[in-house]
Order: structure tokens, then C-alpha cells, then sequence
């Protein structure tokens, strides 16, 4: 009963109570977003959502405009302390968690709920009945701004383990288990565990060229990463902080 009914309601709940709270952080956040750069407030970016139904996911942008798209060895996005692309306001909101507050609007619009598997990259999506059964059941549920893997591992576990994590959550996915993923949150907030990568692996540079060709490059860190991009000339695959 709680998973088909009691938990969007209380999704819907607690969105509506948090909206005003957003206003303000949005009062304070733009103007200091828009004058770093003068690029958009928000991040906007596809992602899957239950049954593989694609949304567009609200963040504030933390990236400088153009950033390039940045890969860890093992597919997953880049993240590191001494990433160049994100603003200095984008450190905080990112060590803050402030960035994913505007995700409080894809809740209310049904795409999302407060707790639930990380929201999933589009990359190489190609339809929900191509998926394999754990990818799939990992799209049984909304996703959610935090959950079992935000609140315990955040940004220190690879893709796989993600994975097992967001099918772990689906398969016990209670209301008691949703009270421990809220609390753990908060202390992980506040004490800012593992905001970033333990140890920055190798990147892949995703890139196009003169022909439209895609390319790969794996390099050893996020500046050199930039250093090729910027030496080549090439263009990067989407824009505006595609790896947050």
C-alpha cells in the first residue's frame, strides 16, 4: 500500500511544503548563478524515469556554460575536487546538495520522488524492452532526488555497484526503509561525505570531429582532458555541465 499510494502522496506532501523554501534558495541562487557566467539558472537533462519513460530533470547549474563531457574509466560520470568546469558557487551548491533542489518541481510533476534509485543517464538508451531484467527493475519506482545510494555511498560507488544498490532499495523498498534513506541523508550532508570520487580515474573525453564523428579519448585528468579539447578544437558532445 505504501509504494502505490502513501508514498506519492507524501511525495506531493512534502513538495508542496518545500516549494516556498525553494523560492528563496532560487531568490538567493540565481543572480549569483547568471552573473558567474551569464549562462541559464538551470540545468536541464534527460533522464529515465519508471518504466524507462524519459523526463527532463531541474537542477541549478553548477557547470560553466560549454563544459565538455567528461567519463570515468567505467562509464560513469566525472566528478572531482579539482574539476575545472564547475563554478565556485557550483562547489558549493554541490557540496550543499543545493543544486538538486530544484529537482522538488519534477516531484510535484510526477516525474520523481523524494527518495527513490538516482535518476539515470540517457546514454545509449535505446528502449525500455532492450533493457535486461536488473536495469529494468532498477525502473520499477520513481526515481528520487536522494535515496539508498545517494544517502550512503553519494558519489563514491562505481556504476555497478550502483546498480546493485538502486535494485537493493527496490526490492525493500518500505516506509521504513525511506525514514533511514531521509536521516542518513541529512548526516551525510552535513558532515559532506564523499562529495567527490575517492581517487580521480583515468577520463574519456567524448568528442566530435570536422566529419561528425564521434571520438573517445581516455586521458589522466579532467584538466588535460580540457587541455585536448581546447588544443583539438573539437566540439563536445552537449553542453552546459553534461556530467552533473
Amino acid at each position: 500500500m505504501y509504494k502505490y499510494f502513501f508514498k506519492r502522496l507524501f511525495d506531493i506532501v512534502v513538495s508542496l511544503i518545500a516549494l516556498p523554501f525553494f523560492l528563496l534558495i532560487f531568490i538567493v541562487l540565481a543572480p549569483i548563478i547568471w552573473l558567474t557566467d551569464g549562462g541559464p539558472v538551470f540545468y536541464v537533462a534527460p533522464r529515465l524515469g519508471k518504466k524507462g519513460k524519459v523526463f527532463n530533470m531541474y537542477k541549478f547549474r553548477s557547470m560553466k556554460v560549454n563544459s565538455p563531457n567528461l567519463l570515468n574509466a567505467d562509464g560513469s560520470t566525472y566528478n572531482g575536487a579539482n574539476d575545472p568546469r564547475v563554478t565556485k558557487i557550483g562547489k558549493f551548491m554541490r557540496k550543499t546538495s543545493l543544486d538538486e533542489i530544484p529537482q522538488i518541481l519534477n516531484i510535484l510533476f510526477g516525474h520523481m520522488s523524494l527518495i527513490g534509485p538516482r535518476a539515470h543517464l540517457t546514454t545509449n538508451y535505446k528502449g525500455y524492452d532492450l533493457l535486461d531484467d536488473v536495469r529494468k527493475r532498477r525502473l520499477d519506482v520513481r526515481p528520487g532526488i536522494t535515496g539508498y545510494n545517494q544517502a550512503y555511498f553519494r558519489n563514491s560507488a562505481t556504476s555497478e555497484e550502483k546498480l546493485k544498490n538502486d535494485v537493493y532499495y527496490v526490492e525493500n523498498l518500505s516506509f521504513w526503509m525511506d525514514v533511514k534513506v531521509f536521516f542518513k541523508t541529512i548526516a551525510t550532508v552535513l558532515k559532506s561525505d564523499n562529495v567527490y570520487v575517492k581517487a580521480e580515474a583515468p577520463v574519456a573525453v567524448a568528442t566530435v570531429d570536422a566529419n561528425g564523428e564521434s571520438h573517445t579519448t581516455v586521458v589522466a585528468s579532467a584538466e588535460e582532458a580540457i587541455a585536448e579539447i581546447s588544443a583539438e578544437k573539437t566540439e563536445a558532445v552537449e553542453t552546459a555541465g553534461v556530467s552533473e
